[in-house]
């Protein structure tokens, strides 16, 4: 019975061992998988950073070119009344938004105004 009983005690015990191994191998699979996904993610928001850095070098060279000569204040303002625009708010609405009057969001909207008019006509005669 004694031997039974130190058997069974010495098979828990390398059970409890492997046990232990497994865990760890396990953990360290799963630690290598999130540092793959890490990788990764940091990868994606560095290739976003570069694209925007991009852009807001390729703006600056086009405003440059085009001899246009605006304020961060302003080219904020007007990013944020084409946004709206674009989002189908109303010339009204955006002016009580921004707190101006309608006819400087008119004036600030015309050039994109038309370019839409001009497509939908485009569009409409086909």
């Amino acid at each position: 019975m004694g031997l039974t009983l130190a058997v069974l005690f010495g098979a828990s015990a390398l059970l409890l061992i492997l046990s232990i191994i497994k865990n760890f191998q396990a953990s360290k699979a799963e630690h290598k998988r999130i540092d793959m996904a890490h990788i990764s993610v940091m990868k994606e928001i560095n290739d976003m950073q570069e694209s925007i850095r991009n852009i807001e070098l390729d703006i600056e060279v086009i405003m440059k070119e085009a001899g246009i000569q605006l304020s961060s204040k302003e080219l904020v303002f007007m990013r944020e009344v084409l946004d709206l625009y674009k989002r189908n708010y109303s010339v009204e609405s955006i002016a009580a938004k921004k707190q101006v009057s309608e006819s400087e969001i008119q004036q600030l909207l015309a050039p994109y105004q038309t370019q839409k008019e001009e497509r939908g006509k485009v569009a409409n005669e086909i």
